[in-house]
């Protein structure tokens, strides 16, 4: 059993805190695969009208149980080292990352499976919620698809 983790990042996920936690991992010389998996908001058009960014929000205590919940099932599954999930709150511009998955592992078949399931795990398990910001202002809540 692994310890809970807070996988909240309040705005952006920046490409220097990925740097960051990639490198810290290069002392872990078990490790032969990395798998990684990085979710950017997107430019959505949505009845003519261009998405700008999306705020997002979550029950942190019961969504932080559901990611603690991913992760423990996925280290039973797979044969990990090491596995981080991060995730947004708040607004999160077009091109910029939301989610960050990262997973380690002695062969790259169980780091390539495992990260595919956990983000599918992700998507349909988290209560997180995104608001669609729109260019003209206005806004509808985000719906996940598989």
């Amino acid at each position: 059993m692994h310890k809970p983790k807070n996988v909240f990042v309040e705005g952006a996920i920046t490409p220097q805190f990925i740097a960051e936690s990639i490198a810290k991992h290069s002392t872990k010389t078990s490790i032969g695969a990395h798998d990684i998996f990085l979710g950017q908001v997107r430019a959505d058009n949505r009845n003519g009208k261009r998405v700008k960014s999306i705020d997002y929000s979550a029950y942190t205590e019961m969504a932080g149980e559901v990611f603690h919940s991913i992760r423990e099932e996925a280290f039973s599954k797979f044969d990990l080292i090491c596995m981080h999930i991060y995730h947004s709150l708040g607004k999160v511009n077009a091109g910029e990352i939301c989610l960050f998955v990262f997973v380690s592992a002695s062969h790259r078949k169980e780091a390539f499976d495992a990260c595919r399931w956990i983000v599918e795990e992700i998507k349909a398990k988290s209560p997180i919620f995104g608001k669609e910001l729109f260019e003209d202002e206005s806004y509808s809540w985000k719906v996940n698809t598989p």
